[in-house]
């Protein structure tokens, strides 16, 4: 069953299209890669998931709802983690965890900041100042928020950029972890090959806001004749045709 449905989504701005016709399908349990150069449309198309942009054309739909009429109910199942946002500052972890927890409606919002902190290895962080984090803390201090409403659906947006192999390696365990045992549908944007390749059931290539590729990592990797990811991303990045990788 599709958690998210985008239906022929185009977004326009003054004359540009960022994302032009795009269609896909998220189901529970799912991960879908988003991958694309910087300007390919993956922000703006996250944007709009979220209700943050209005398409120009098209449906979005989560849980069988429409996005548009029905944006408060979708959003209360849902969640994001980008690292490109950064929670208050000058507040300590707990203090801001426990404010979202609150926004969220969550239950015994203390005991689930616990729990969540344990999840990702910084109980220790509980009682740091947000603004004294590392990029590695900050990611992880970023993914206890966007778990903290148990979501349905999860967004993640680049949630390894900026960090060492080690965390990254943590937080690539963490989202499978959470794939088997919470079945979220999550639809996940990275530069990182490594992380599509190990976590993403498939991989959605977006190139000047349309979707020029589709399939799994080793489907693409034998489409395209590259020796591995990261060469078939280069290949679709510097293609100029719209019909590249289009499924048989």
């Amino acid at each position: 069953m599709a958690i998210l449905t985008i239906d022929r989504i185009t977004k326009r701005f003054d004359g540009f299209t960022a994302v032009d016709g795009v269609s896909l399908e998220v189901a529970g349990g799912e991960t879908v890669g988003l991958l694309g150069v910087n300007g390919a449309g993956k922000t703006t198309l996250m944007n709009m998931i979220l209700g943050l942009i209005t398409p120009s054309d098209g449906s979005i739909e989560a849980f069988g709802m429409d996005l548009a009429r029905h944006r408060i109910e979708i959003l209360k199942r849902t969640n994001f983690c980008t690292t490109y946002a950064t929670l208050p500052g000058n507040l300590k972890v707990h203090h801001n965890l426990e404010i979202f927890a609150s926004l969220y409606e969550v239950k015994q919002p203390k005991r689930k900041v616990a729990e969540l902190l344990e999840l990702l290895e910084i109980p220790h962080l509980a009682n740091k100042v947000t603004g004294q984090l590392s990029a590695g803390e900050s990611t992880r201090v970023n993914l206890a928020k966007a778990l903290l409403n148990d979501p349905d659906l999860l967004l993640l947006d680049e949630p390894t950029a900026s960090l060492d192999p080690d965390i990254a390696d943590k937080v690539r365990k963490l989202v499978r972890r959470i794939q088997r045992e919470r079945h979220p549908a999550i639809l996940y944007t990275s530069h990182n090959m490594r992380d599509i390749e190990e976590v993403c059931d498939r991989v959605l290539f977006l190139h000047e806001g349309r979707i020029l590729a589709e399939g799994t990592a080793s489907e693409l990797t034998q489409r395209f004749a590259g020796r591995d990811l990261d060469e078939v991303f280069i290949k679709i990045a510097r293609s100029e045709t719209t019909t590249l990788g289009t499924p048989s």
